[in-house]
């Protein structure tokens, strides 16, 4: 069964006018729904993930501050979001969804969570609408109870993976991947242990034959347990953000090869959503849909 993590607390209030598209939490579920692609059945709610497991990845000092409402005015503009107890509990929760659709992805092949992919977050700080970071507070989780012991992050989103590749900078059991705009956010790169940098306005034809070039390679390398994939639709021509010129039909084709991909080599794979920023909220939403529609397709 197809399991994906959903909770109203993804859709965070923010004010009038904020750029990012919190609507999108809430009609992605309605639209797989909708459509009958999934059913619900296959949503879960996620519990708010204990300290004790985000301290494994973050530091005290920015936990604690962030918990108890302390950072800041300039860590709270840099993570673009309002600092309330409501948008720490969401981070939490959003965690903890990512966790188990990597348990849920052992057991069924594999699993998105709705929200997530907020790979702009380091140990110590938060950035680009990330304050916490869910794919490695889920992944250093899994290291710590030995329950794997390789895993690869396919981060293709529109922007570096920074505070990803920050966190795991030392870690030999994680191999971070990072296919991005090159001249995009973040302006000061980390070093990931594959960048890809891309040219703006990079189309279909490129990208694709680059990644097919490359994550084949990775598994081979790697040998990883499990993926992490964020799948950021952000890469798309029409997005505000993005600086890249994919087409939806380009976007869904990096799904399907990935997801293939990952099947075919007998892989777990646990999804984020990431980024999407396109002036329609339709567009959005479709693209975004369509990778729920790929792990249907090719799992099921």
């Amino acid at each position: 069964m197809l399991k994906i993590a959903y909770d109203p607390i993804y859709k965070y209030k923010l004010p009038e006018g904020h750029r990012f598209p919190m609507i999108k939490y809430e009609l992605i579920p309605e639209q797989l729904l909708y459509e009958g692609t999934v059913s619900e059945k296959n949503f879960f709610s996620p519990t708010p993930l204990d300290e004790e497991s985000i301290l494994l990845t973050h530091t005290r000092d920015y936990w604690f501050r962030l918990r108890d409402q302390q950072l800041t005015e300039r860590e709270i503009r840099a993570i673009g979001f309002p600092l309330t107890p409501q948008l720490v509990q969401r981070s939490r929760v959003i965690a903890n969804g990512t966790l188990q659709c990597a348990f849920y992805a052992q057991q069924y092949g594999v699993a998105l969570n709705v929200a997530g992919g907020t790979h702009h977050a380091y140990a110590f700080r938060g950035e680009g609408f990330c304050c916490t970071n869910d794919i490695a507070v889920a992944a250093n989780y899994l290291l710590h109870h030995n329950i794997v012991h390789k895993i690869l992050v396919v981060d293709l989103d529109v922007h570096q993976g920074n505070g990803t590749a920050h966190i795991f900078r030392n870690e030999p059991r994680v191999f971070t991947f990072s296919m991005h705009g090159a001249k995009n956010f973040p302006l000061r790169k980390e070093v990931s242990d594959l960048d890809i940098g891309l040219p703006d306005g990079t189309e279909d034809q490129a990208y694709l034959s680059i990644l097919k070039k490359t994550l084949p390679v990775l598994l081979e390398k790697v040998q990883p347990e499990l993926v992490f994939y964020l799948s950021g639709v952000d890469v798309l021509a029409s997005d505000k953000l993005g600086r890249l010129g994919l087409t939806p039909e380009g976007c869904r084709e990096r799904d399907r090869f990935v997801l293939e991909t990952c099947k075919k080599n007998k892989l777990p794979v646990a999804i984020s959503m990431g980024g999407g920023y396109s002036e329609s909220l339709a567009i959005i939403v479709e693209a975004h849909a369509n990778t729920y529609r790929m792990a249907q397709e090719i799992f099921f």
